[in-house]
This record gives structure tokens, sequence and C-alpha cells, in this order.
């Protein structure tokens, strides 16, 4: 007869408690594992590595307990380092819950024996465990570290809590980690490794302070001596292998790289929390100009700095960055790159490119280089020479300042701004953030930084088409701007290819396979920045020569200070620029109404100045005094200049007429020109 389930039986009272009590301790644990887990968070606090495009170790920073610990991917480590090291710590790692009772027992039972712990019993991950929470190493340690690592066992896989180990395994000093000890001892990851390296990178762990191989070589040697023993023993290599191995010299610590330090810095302040953070950086070039600016640094006051950035023009991928010569020099912690300086000349190329682009002027518009007041402000050119009528390629070639304002004046300042803005640079207004552009603009007399500029000059090199710089391999997603027309841009970085070339270096057309550069020089007021760019070979460079705290630096000019440091990165870079002068009938030509800015009438003779019946502010008086530099427009040449009758000097240097008035009080100043024509004004000279 068939019967149907038995009913199960019911429980007794004893056997009620006691499920309830195991249930409860089961909750209990639980609310325990939860309530304290482990410190697993550890084992993602790494030394963030910066690497270049390729992949290339650029610098590595130590994590903020002082450490050099990089993270360990499996993937990346000689799979034949792990079976080994398995193999001699852990053999039945794969399969115990992360306790191997065999192992624990074997060790208790020597521990009784000889009464001092003689076998280790520790699984990696109850090593894992201790080098998450460290404590002395006591019975009490030992159970603690057990239920850590059935939490760990809990939490993490397998692949998981080997990478963590090898993440967190102590190498003697600040190492931890297999990748830092394999980087400092062997200058490379751990992706292959010979029979010797895998010896001492797994035998170090075990006593790392004592068998340090850069203080302790000859215990070090022992250590994985012994190691390459217990590989033949456990049937890993062959006697000859190891053999082979200890004939092997013990390596010495080296340093880790250290380049690109304030752009490292900038990108790991960008990512937090990554491992590896690859930039647009070139490891190579980085090094050659960073080694270029610190021989030209030798040369400088220990107050001088030299910064540098060369950027790929396709891609605007920032290839080298260099803050700073040192860090041993004044204002080494500052990133040069991006402080805010005054740009001197440097704008004129994108004043003119603007003009020509909008049918404002041509290059071979002509204009008058000479004295003149534009509405109170009266510039004059760096060697306070004049050259009278001027082509503006010829204005720019030579960096003549009074075409330049001419020209801005023609486009308007504030409209010049924008056009920069648009491009991707930052224009800083002097003293009020609201302040409006002048005419000063066209000279420098903003604030602006070497990036800026630098994005400027890619723009040239890119047919007209500002895009953003970029520091990381990320995709750009802005989407690139019109700044001029392709030809325009040509054209003006032919003209700056033709500009004078440094003494000493030969012309590109005459020398030969040498890079031609468009490139131009600035240098702010009062000698406090040189700068030089240039465009060729696919790269815009930028070179700044000065101090960080902005005092002058009489003389130091850009053609004198940056320029060769420039022709200098260049020759770096390698290949000769296919840079090359633009067909003739594809020149711009200019249009009859654009052959010159000015009417070029005969004018009546006028002294631009002083200004009749003004006060004029003089500081210092008599012989050695700066002076004041008097101008004029019309007339015929030479004019001669006379203050209260006795006639005023002329420098030899530069031909202008320099006043240095006696003492305060009013003063009747005269100019005389060849035909007779005089003029004359009232002013009065006020001190300070």
């Amino acid at each position: 007869m068939k019967r149907g389930p038995r009913a199960p039986l019911p429980l007794t009272p004893k056997g009620k408690r006691v499920a309830t009590m195991v249930l409860a301790l089961m909750l209990t644990l639980f609310a325990l594992d939860q309530t304290f887990p482990p410190p697993l968070a550890r084992v993602r606090e790494v030394s963030p590595v910066v690497v270049d495009r390729n992949g290339e170790w650029v610098m590595a920073f130590t994590t903020p307990q002082g450490a050099w610990r990089l993270e360990a991917r499996l993937d990346e480590i000689d799979p034949e380092f792990q079976r080994r090291l398995i193999a001699i710590e852990d053999s039945r790692f794969w399969f115990h819950p992360g306790v191997d009772p065999i192992a624990l027992a074997r060790a208790s039972v020597s521990y009784a024996r000889q009464g001092r712990i003689t076998q280790g019993g520790s699984t990696i991950t109850m090593q894992l465990a201790r080098l998450l929470e460290p404590r002395p190493r006591t019975i009490p340690s030992k159970l603690i570290e057990i239920i850590r690592a059935l939490q760990i066992e809990r939490r993490l896989s397998k692949r998981e809590i080997l990478a963590a180990y090898l993440t967190l395994a102590p190498y003697g000093g600040n190492l931890e980690g297999v990748r830092a000890a394999s980087r400092a001892y062997f200058q490379r990851d751990p992706q292959w490794l010979d029979d010797a390296e895998m010896a001492l990178l797994i035998a170090l762990p075990q006593a790392p302070e004592a068998r340090r191989p850069d203080r302790h070589p000859q215990a070090a040697r022992t250590a994985r001596d012994r190691m390459l023993s217990m590989f033949v023993s456990a049937g890993l290599i062959t006697d000859r292998r190891a053999a082979e191995g200890r004939q092997i010299a013990i390596p010495t610590r080296a340093p880790f790289p250290y380049s690109a330090p304030h752009g490292a810095q900038a990108l790991v302040n960008a990512h937090p929390g990554d491992g590896v953070v690859q930039s647009a950086l070139d490891a190579r070039l980085q090094r050659d100009l960073e080694a270029l600016a610190r021989r030209h640094a030798q040369g400088l006051e220990r107050d001088a700095q030299i910064a540098m950035l060369a950027v790929e023009i396709e891609g605007r991928g920032v290839r080298a960055r260099i803050g700073g010569a040192g860090r041993e020099r004044a204002g080494g912690y500052i990133d040069m790159t991006r402080a805010v300086r005054s740009p001197g000349s440097a704008l004129k190329p994108f004043l003119y490119a603007i003009a020509f682009d909008e049918g404002i002027a041509a290059p071979e518009t002509l204009v008058r280089d000479a004295p003149r007041s534009f509405g109170g402000y009266l510039p004059e050119n760096f060697d306070r020479r004049f050259h009278g009528d001027v082509s503006l390629e010829d204005a720019l070639r030579h960096s003549l300042n009074l075409p330049a304002v001419a020209t801005l004046e023609r486009i308007g300042a504030g409209r010049f701004q924008a056009a920069l803005t648009r491009a991707g640079a930052r224009v800083r207004m002097p003293r009020r953030a609201i302040a409006e552009p002048g005419l000063a603009l066209a000279l420098g007399g903003v604030g602006m930084t070497l990036e800026d500029l630098v994005q400027l000059y890619a723009t040239l090199g890119d047919d007209g088409s500002a895009r953003p710089l970029a520091d990381d391999t990320a995709p750009l997603l802005a989407l690139p701007r019109r700044f001029v027309r392709g030809e325009t841009a040509e054209r003006v970085l032919e003209i700056l290819a033709t500009s004078p070339h440094p003494a000493g270096r030969v012309p590109a057309h005459v020398a030969r396979n040498a890079p031609r550069i468009a490139f131009k020089t600035g240098t702010s007021y009062g000698f406090r920045d040189a700068w030089a760019f240039g465009v060729s070979n696919g790269y815009a460079i930028g070179v700044w020569v000065g101090r960080p705290d902005g005092a002058p630096r009489p003389g130091a000019t850009g053609r004198a200070a940056a320029l060769p440091i420039l022709f200098e990165a260049f020759d770096l870079i390698g290949a000769p620029s296919e840079l090359a002068p633009a067909p003739e009938e594809e020149r711009n030509r200019p249009a009859p109404s654009l052959v010159r800015f000015e009417q070029d009438a005969r004018e009546g003779l006028a002294i631009l100045f002083p200004p009749a019946n003004t006060e004029v502010l003089v500081l210092d008086y008599g012989a050695e005094a700066r002076g004041l530099s008097l101008s004029a427009r019309g007339g015929r040449a030479p004019l001669t200049w006379y203050a209260e009758g006795a006639r005023v000097d002329v420098e030899p240097t530069s031909g202008r007429a320099i006043w240095r008035p006696a003492a305060p009080g009013f003063y009747d100043v005269t100019v005389v020109d060849a035909d007779g024509q005089s003029e004359s004004v009232r002013v009065r000279v006020r001190g300070g």
C-alpha cells in the first residue's frame, strides 16, 4: 500500500532553543560583519601616475602618507611570477575560504614544539588583512586576522585579493606593492621578470627592512638565493637556471621619473582618485625641453626663470609644459605657463591678421612710422627711431609700434579684444575688471598667459582655426572657431618667417635641413617679460624668460633672452617644416583704397609732445635724468628743438631729442624744421 509523505517531526523545546540560538548567532555575526567591515578603502589609496600619450611614465606622486604605492593590475604582472608567489606563500590559495586549516595546524604544532614561531600559517588573504590593519604579531592578532580574512573573502574575488596584496605588500622603505618595487629596482613594470627578479620580489616582503637591496645588499642576495633554491625544490626551475640567477648582481634603488611637475600635478588634481592619468605629453620632448631650459637658466640670475609650452597643432595636444627651469630657483613652484603677464609685442601678428582678413588693410598697405598722438596716447618704437613710410608687412617683420597702434585704431580695441577672446585667449584688463581696452592693447597693455598666447599662435598654424589646448588625451568636445581665413593666416606666417633672424642663426632658406620658423618676439614694459613664439613643423612653441615676482630685468629683450631658446626648441623637434612662401599670384594685393592708412599731404609743423598749456610730471632733473622725449609732426627734417632758448641735445643712438629740465617751472619749448618753420608751446614742469 502506497503511503504519503511523512510529516516533519515537531521540534522539541530544546531543539527550538538551539535553532533560535543558531539564528541569533548568525544574525549577530552578520550585523558585526556589516558594522565592522575590513578597511578595504586603503587598497584604492594609490600613488597617482601620469603617463604620456604612449603610456611612458612622466611622473608619479606618493600617497598622503608618503608611500610609493602603485596599483597592481594582474593583467600587467608576469603570470609566472603570480604562479610562483602562490606556490611559495599559499599553495591552496584558490581553494580555501581565506584560512588554510592545514597550514594553521602545521604552524600550531611547530609553535607548541619549539616555543616560538618557526612556520607561517598565514594565507595571502590573512597577510592582506594584516597589511590593512597592522598589529603586533601575537595570538590575539592572529585570531583577528582570521576573522578579517573570512570577511575579505566574502567581499572580494580571489583575483581581487591577489591584486590587493600585490598593491600593499611591503618592499622596504616607502615602497609598497610589486609595481613600485619593480620600478625602483628594475626601472620597469613587472610584466616580464627573470628568475632572479622573481625570487627577490617574493623574498623581500618576508623581511622588507632587513633585506632592502639598497641598504643590505648581502642580506638581499642571501634571501634571493634561498628563494631560488625553493623554486628548484618546488619544481619551478632547474638547478642550472637557479645557478644562473645567483650570478646576477643585486640591483640598487633608482629614483622614480620626475618630469613635468607643474603639468602633472594639474592633471592629478583634475582626475582625483585615478591611479593612472594619461596626458597628451611626449615624455622625450618634455625631458629634452626641460634640459634646454635648465641649460639656459645657468646663465641667468638665480631669481630668473624660463617657461616653455610646446603644442602639436593638429589636435592641440600639449606635448611639453615647462613651468620653470627648476624648483631650486626662485619661484620654482609656480607654473609660469599659467601666470598672467604682459605680452609686449606678441599680439601684433593677430592685429594685422584681422586687418588683412577684413579688408581694412593689406600687407603692402603703407603707413607712416612717425611721431603721432592718438587721443593723448603717444607711443614710440622700442629703439626710439622712426622709419617714415613703411608697409604693414615690414612693420610686422620689424615690430614697429606706431603702425601697430594705427592699425588697432582702425580696427577698434574692443573689437580686437573680442576676437582674441573668441579664439580662446583670455585677456585680463589692468586695474579694474570692467576696464575698457585701449590702444595700448596693441603693445601688450593687458595681462595674458603663455598658454593663451601659444593657443593663438597655434590658430595661425591651423589655417586660422581656433581650438582649445588639450592636456590629456580625452577627445575635445569644443568645436573649432574661425579666427581668420586660411590664406590670411598663411600670409601672416610667411611674413613672420622672413623676419630678421637672431645673431648667429642662419636663415632656413640658406641652411640645409633647418626648420623654417615663423616667429615673433615680445618684451613687456620695463623689461619684465621676454617672449618668443614660433610656428613650424606642425608645432606652436612659446618661451617666456623673466622673474616670477615681476621685477624688471634691464636689457633682457625677447629677441636676446627668449628667441635663441625658441630656435633650439624647434631643432629638438626634428624634421624641417613645410612652411613655404605663398605663390606670388595668391598674395593679397592692396586695393587702391588700401594703399595707405593716412593721407600724406605735407602738414604744417606741429608739436605732439609736450602738448601746449599742460603740466608735465618730471620725477628727476639734471643731466642724469631720464628726460622727456620731444616729438612733432609735419615739417621737413631735420628738426631742431629748443627749451627756454637753449638747444636740446639729440641722442646719437635713437635720433630723438631728449629734454632734461633743470628744475620745476614754466618753459617755452620750440621746434624748427629745415625750412625755418617753427612752432612753440608753453608748458609747466612739475615735480613728483
